[in-house]
């Protein structure tokens, strides 16, 4: 029998909602994620690591592709990524063809802050599935998978 698990931010039962269970899971994961970096010198976002996460796919790309691609308010990016400057976490440099856009990218710093994140993920995925079978890892995949194929369909 499964012991009930409590979301101790909402106190509600979570063991049987689907909704709530993956919620919690993914509290837990990110919880856990940022607690590497929490412990290190750079107090981390989950939204800075997005933002670290798409200047490290796309260096030198701009604030505005970061909009464009995110869908998020540009001030609210704009906000970000002045903070990850100020951490010494992304850099800019003035485009050569326009000085009034900026290109990003990582620094060495923010680079090994996006590495440090990758890793402690790594060894999280392992832990999460631990003692399941490759079989059950499996089975676990492809019925998120249909629940997120649910939530993407057109309402109708």
């Amino acid at each position: 029998m499964m012991a009930k698990q409590l979301d101790n931010v909402n106190h509600m039962d979570a063991s049987d909602n689907v909704l709530e269970l993956i919620h919690v899971v993914m509290h837990q994961v990110r919880s856990q994620q940022f607690q590497v970096l929490r412990d290190g010198p750079h107090a981390i976002t989950h939204m800075e690591t997005k933002v670290l996460g798409f200047f490290a796919r796309h260096p030198g790309a701009t604030q505005t592709d970061l909009a464009q691609h995110s869908g998020r308010d540009k001030a609210q990016l704009a906000r970000l990524i002045k903070g990850l400057r100020e951490q010494g976490l992304l850099d800019g440099q003035a485009d050569a063809a326009d000085r009034r856009s900026v290109r990003l990218a990582l620094t060495a710093q923010g680079r090994a802050v996006l590495d440090a994140l990758e890793q402690a993920s790594a060894h999280l995925a392992v832990q999460a599935v631990a003692g399941l079978s490759a079989a059950e890892q499996g089975q676990l995949l492809g019925l998120l998978q249909r629940v997120r194929q649910n939530l993407a369909a057109p309402k109708g």
